[in-house]
């Protein structure tokens, strides 16, 4: 399972729909209406979507997607 960062959780958090496939989904549509000067949140992205598909169903539940604000 992918070592998820800080940013990577949050942003997870905040695109989230319950499952692995529509948190997938949700990070493809969001990507897909960045600007070309959005860079630094397209490679977040791009890295969180590289390691929820590698991951398989079971490593995602076992994901806390809580947001933690407090860091």
């Amino acid at each position: 399972m992918g070592n998820f960062t800080f940013e990577e959780i949050n942003l997870m958090c905040i695109y989230n729909t319950g499952s692995r496939a529509g948190l997938i989904e949700s990070l493809n549509e969001m990507r897909g209406e960045l600007s070309a000067e959005e860079t630094e949140l397209m490679e977040l992205t791009d890295s969180t979507l590289r390691k929820l598909q590698a991951m398989t169903e079971d490593e995602f539940a076992e994901l806390e997607l809580y947001p933690d604000f407090d860091e």
